[in-house]
């Protein structure tokens, strides 16, 4: 009896670690180049020839995303950015939501395609202990945002973003610091944030490791 005990234990413990681990990862998927019009010509030229199918915890795609080719680097030595190389008002890539998602703030960001801008969040008391770091890219209605290489003041971007929502506050999804480049993959973390790892490819060639958190809020 007591063998035959074991034996399910032994047969048990491999599937209930298979299922945690689901449970924290979900799939990603290469898909090929943004090819819809909904997002200006001149921004999906900027683009990398393939994207990414990100599906979390519903059988359904939680999003599409593609990213920026040769993204502007600057020299910056702030030590206490996640990602001193960009320039605020930077494009990153474009995001498709195919059903209604929310940003890291909780606020509802309807279905569509939107360009992604780094900025970052003003460091003042208003704004103290929103998130772990500064960094942040703003989620802006694609047909809207008509040059990649258009540059913006940081609160024309803020206008620009807050119509995605509707609120007086843009729309903005945290970004995380990445400790090695990726080729693409996504998991949950001890606060119920889903982040998305990769790489991006700067003007120099660099592959930058880089990664969004797609899904989950700031703590309260």
């Amino acid at each position: 009896m007591q063998k035959r005990k074991a034996s399910l234990v032994t047969i048990a413990m491999p599937l209930m670690l298979s299922l945690l681990c689901a449970a924290q990862s979900g799939k990603v998927e290469s898909i090929g180049p943004l090819t819809d019009n909904a997002v200006p010509d001149q921004v999906r030229q900027s683009l990398e020839a393939k994207g990414y199918r990100i599906t979390l915890d519903d059988p359904k795609p939680s999003c599409e995303l593609w990213l920026r080719k040769g993204v502007p680097a600057q020299a910056n030595k702030n030590t206490e950015l996640a990602y001193p190389q960009f320039a605020e008002s930077t494009l990153l890539g474009v995001i498709h939501f195919s059903q209604a998602a929310a940003d890291f703030r909780g606020h509802t960001i309807p279905s569509g395609f939107y360009t992604l801008r780094y900025e970052l969040i003003p460091d003042d008391g208003n704004h103290l202990g929103v998130a772990p770091n500064r960094d942040f890219v703003l989620a802006i209605p694609a047909q809207s945002d008509l040059d990649a290489n258009a540059t913006f003041k940081f609160q024309e971007l803020v206008t620009m973003s807050a119509k995605t929502a509707g609120t007086k506050h843009p729309t903005a999804l945290s970004l995380p610091p990445a400790d090695k480049p990726s080729p693409g993959t996504v998991a949950r973390d001890d606060q119920d944030h889903w982040i998305f790892s990769t790489h991006l490819t700067l003007a120099s060639g660099e592959e930058l490791p880089f990664a969004l958190i797609v899904k989950g809020t700031a703590q309260q």
